[in-house]
Formats: structure tokens, C-alpha cells, sequence
């Protein structure tokens, strides 16, 4: 399985013949086998040049770039070596079709919400105060079906969201103080947490995009814009309660992220280095989990979840199956 490069550091990143190489003071100049990589993410200063690029776009692997604080800046999209002009036309018809989109982007928030659900009830097994919210989230859950816009569904999905931050401090059992989110920018620990977490599980979802025929830039429950891959921000919902937010619970309960992790300046807070590094390690631990599908009956990891649910959304546009986001059922 080809893996994600993180690179934390400053330096150079260059190509010289068929190998990447990674020229920093703190290590040193390291090779980056190109074959065993599908994704590199930069979170230091680093220099590259275009003949670099040209190579990275040669072997079909995205470059995520992350500004000082480590949130999402861009990608590096290559060229898209997997073209279909056909399924293009129908990903822009579905969009063009408002009871066609409201359908999609509804079943992308059943998905979302039902995994929100499945974290609350699966804490609420452990510790006390979390059945009340519990039952707000599935009295909310019912008004996603009677949503007649877009914008209805937004204010559904928001108000879940509402209920769901508010357990976590619950869940964390008050580690770190959590009234409200933030995001422009994240104000304390676990708003920084979400933020990041949150922009690498964008960046994954646009990897697993490029490796499908689908246009990351038609979208069903985020309104396409300029300059965004907004569709991957519509199958990140799907997926953030199932790896972010598990991944936060986990790292701050077992108390391997603490204050000592996080920077914190004129209002608002980041994840330092190493605070950074731990949570890449986990989010990577995290994509190679493996478990039983049951439709496929084999093992498949969470990473290739995100690309079956991009399989999943071919097949609808396609009208081959109707689409039915992932709803965990571990």
C-alpha cells in the first residue's frame, strides 16, 4: 500500500533522476521512494521548483500544503489521469437537478449524523451526563428528511454539530475547556485540534478523489466555488466523526496531547510540532485500520473506505445504484 509523507521540517524538496530527495538541516538529505508514495504533505518551509513538480504530477502523486499555524493553504492537484468526460456530464447534472442534489447531499448528512450518533452513544456507555444529548441528536436527525433546500439541510446539520461539540467536554472529561468552536482561527486546544484535524481529513479525501474519475470541484452539499475542492469537503463529513473526532477523544483521554502541545498567541492556538506529529501518527494508524466490511465480505482499511464511498457516488450518478453514505456499523 502506498503511504503519506509528512514533512515537518524546513528545507529543500528536489527531484534528481527518478528520486525525490529531502535536504534538511535536522536530517540531512534523504531519499523519498516515489513508487511507495501517494500523497505528501508540507507543513515547513520548504523549497521546491517546477521540474519537481512536473515530476510529482508524472507519478500522479497531490502535494498538500499547510501555512505556519499547520492549517490547510492548497494542493498540488496533477493533471487528472483517470478522465471521463462522460461522467462529468452527469456529476454536473445531478448538481443541476435541485431534487437530485437535495437528495444526495441529504443522504451525505444521514451518513454524518449517524456517525456523530455512534460516537455520543458509544461514550455514553462509559460515562455519565451524555444520554441527554443522545436523544437531542436523534430528535434533530428527523428533521434531515423534511429539509426542502440546501440551506435548510445546513441548518439541520449545524444544530446537530451544536449538540455534539457541547458533549465533548464530557467526553474528554474536561481535560481542556470547550465551549463553543472556532475555526478563523481556533481560540484553545481543542479548537485547534478539530481545525487540523479536520484539514488533513480534507486533504486525504482529495487524494482518494484523484484516484477516482469524480471532479473534486462539483460538489452536492457544499456549494461549488472558485478555488475549492469542494466535493471532498462534502465526503469529509462523512468521515470526520469516524477518524478526527475518535482520534481527538482517544489522544486526549489517554492524555498522549497536553498543553505542552500547543502554541498559543494574540487569541488564537495551533499544534506545535510535536503536538503535530503525534496526531499525523495517529491519523495514519488510524487510515491503516482494517475491518470486516460486510457487503464485501474482506477486510478493507478506513482509507479505503473513503475511496469506496467515492465508488459509491460513481454508481449513483451513473444511476447504476443508489447511493447510501457509510454508516458505521463497528
Amino acid at each position: 500500500m502506498k503511504r503519506s509523507v509528512y514533512i515537518n521540517t524546513n528545507g529543500r524538496l528536489s527531484r534528481k533522476d527518478n528520486t525525490l530527495y529531502l535536504e534538511s538541516e535536522t536530517y540531512g538529505k534523504k531519499p523519498i521512494p516515489v513508487n511507495n508514495t501517494q500523497e505528501i504533505f508540507l507543513f515547513g518551509e520548504i523549497d521546491l521548483n517546477t521540474r519537481l513538480i512536473n515530476f510529482l504530477g508524472q507519478n500522479n502523486i497531490t502535494l498538500h500544503v499547510f501555512n505556519y499555524y499547520g492549517y490547510y493553504s492548497g494542493s498540488f492537484y496533477p493533471r487528472e489521469h483517470l478522465p471521463s468526460g462522460f461522467l462529468l456530464v452527469k456529476q454536473v447534472e445531478k448538481y443541476k437537478d435541485e431534487y437530485e442534489r437535495l437528495k444526495i447531499a441529504k443522504e451525505i448528512i444521514n451518513g454524518a449524523t449517524h456517525n456523530i450518533l455512534k460516537n455520543v452513544k458509544y461514550y455514553s456507555n462509559r460515562k455519565e451526563g451524555l444520554d441527554e444529548y443522545v436523544e437531542r441528536i436523534e430528535n434533530e436527525r428527523k428533521n434531515v428528511k423534511d429539509a426542502k433546500t440546501i440551506s435548510e439541510l445546513m441548518g439541520v446539520e449545524g444544530r446537530i454539530r451544536n449538540i455534539y461539540y457541547s458533549a465533548f467536554e464530557i467526553i474528554i472529561d474536561g481535560k481542556f475547556e470547550f465551549k463553543n468552536r472556532t475555526m478563523n482561527p481556533p481560540d484553545n486546544p481543542i479548537n485547534a485540534l478539530i481545525s487540523f484535524g479536520n484539514s488533513m481529513m480534507y486533504s486525504t479525501v482529495l487524494t482518494e478523489i484523484y484516484n477516482t474519475q469524480l471532479n473534486p470541484t462539483i460538489s452536492y452539499l457544499h456549494e461549488p466555488g472558485e478555488r475549492r475542492f469542494s466535493l471532498s469537503l462534502d465526503i469529509s463529513e462523512i468521515f470526520k466523526p469516524i477518524i478526527v473526532d475518535r482520534i481527538i477523544f482517544s489522544l486526549v483521554n489517554q492524555k498522549m496531547i497536553r498543553e505542552e502541545h500547543f502554541d498559543q498567541e494574540l487569541g488564537m492556538c495551533y499544534l506545535n510540532e510535536k503536538g503535530r506529529v503525534i496526531f499525523q501518527r495517529e491519523f495514519d494508524e488510524k487510515l491503516a485500520t482494517i475491518i470486516k466490511h460486510p457487503k464485501l465480505n474482506r477486510s478493507v482499511s478506513y482509507r479505503r473506505l473513503v475511496r469506496l464511498e467515492c465508488y459509491k457516488l460513481i454508481k449513483h450518478i451513473l444511476d447504476e445504484e443508489e447511493y447510501e453514505a457509510l454508516k458505521m456499523w463497528w
